[in-house]
């Protein structure tokens, strides 16, 4: 007769995982099998958390040899130089290699107008397919997770893109025990989200638990910003402010960073990773929604651009 052993009601297996090492096992079980499916995968890297995190994880699960991607950025030319400062520092001390597709180069050339408002958010979309498509990527690495928009929400781990890098919901493939399809036809590509079961709160439980270091704005700091609609956003070159938008002197932070023309601050005293965690779990809107303004465009905003091929 077989003895089976049992866990005494109240105690947790000694072999059972916490919940961030089960997402981390998850995340690098996701890298690894990219690097045995596919020939030339890329991260997308802007130096926000998100990316800052999957770059992390991506040196966790293939330690102690280098990350065998490269690094991508889609810079609007409008970006944090907190952010941009970092991103270099980064790529620096870990010897990776960065490409960079410019907006402003494309607008420069014509390609692309500026838009009324001034942001450039929409505007990485046709930077971004092309750069995947001339250096022939056939896997992408996104920061985006299932619990900031809900766009999102219904995003496979692994997402096909056709040659035009276009979303198709009807030519997802189920994703059943963990097993991911990579399966792709020439010219087109998998959008990869490694991400994609984490909250705001996990990443950041997972920062302080794992002391990975964040750009400066994501913690409170005094910073010049004016007030438009419902957001704090900060001056710039991009147009901001307009007439009748008075600048002030704020303690706030950042939840989430892009182009600054969208990206708005919030009002905060959280200047340490304690703080913030507290802050976050007190929150009952996602990063997004309260201070991405390129989000409230319209109701589909964030379905558009996936259609088109940016997310």
């Amino acid at each position: 007769m077989t003895t089976v052993a049992t866990v005494e009601e109240g105690t947790a297996s000694p072999y059972a995982l916490s919940h961030l090492d089960a997402l981390e096992s998850e995340a690098v079980h996701i890298f690894r099998e990219v690097a045995g499916e596919f020939e030339k995968p890329v991260i997308l890297f802007s130096g926000g958390k998100d990316s800052i995190l999957m770059l992390h994880l991506a040196l966790k699960a293939f330690a102690p040899a280098p990350v065998p991607f490269t690094l991508l950025h889609v810079d609007t030319g409008h970006n944090f130089p907190e952010v941009l400062g970092y991103r270099d520092r980064t790529v620096a001390r870990h010897g990776l290699r960065l490409h960079v597709a410019s907006v402003q180069d494309y607008i420069d050339r014509g390609v692309l107008k500026e838009r009324p408002d001034g942001t450039r958010n929409p505007l990485q979309t046709v930077p971004l397919t092309e750069k995947i498509q001339s250096e022939r990527f056939d896997a992408v690495f996104g920061g985006g997770r299932r619990d900031e928009e809900k766009a999102r929400a219904k995003e496979r781990v692994f997402s096909l893109r056709d040659e035009f890098s276009q979303w198709d919901p009807r030519r997802q493939r189920p994703e059943l025990w963990n097993l991911y399809n990579g399966r792709h036809a020439p010219g087109e590509h998998v959008r990869v989200f490694p991400l994609s079961n984490w909250t705001e709160l996990d990443v950041w439980q997972y920062i302080a638990r794992e002391g990975v270091e964040l750009p400066e704005i994501y913690y409170a700091h005094e910073r010049e910003v004016f007030r438009r609609g419902d957001m704090w956003l900060t001056a710039g070159e991009w147009g901001g402010p307009k007439d009748g938008e008075r600048v002030e002197k704020r303690l706030v932070r950042y939840r989430t960073v892009g182009d600054m023309s969208c990206t708005g601050a919030v009002d905060s005293d959280a200047d340490t990773i304690e703080k913030v965690i507290t802050e976050i779990a007190a929150s009952r809107l996602t990063e997004r929604g309260a201070t991405r303004a390129d989000d409230k465009l319209s109701e589909a905003a964030m379905e558009d651009r996936k259609r088109e091929g940016y997310f």
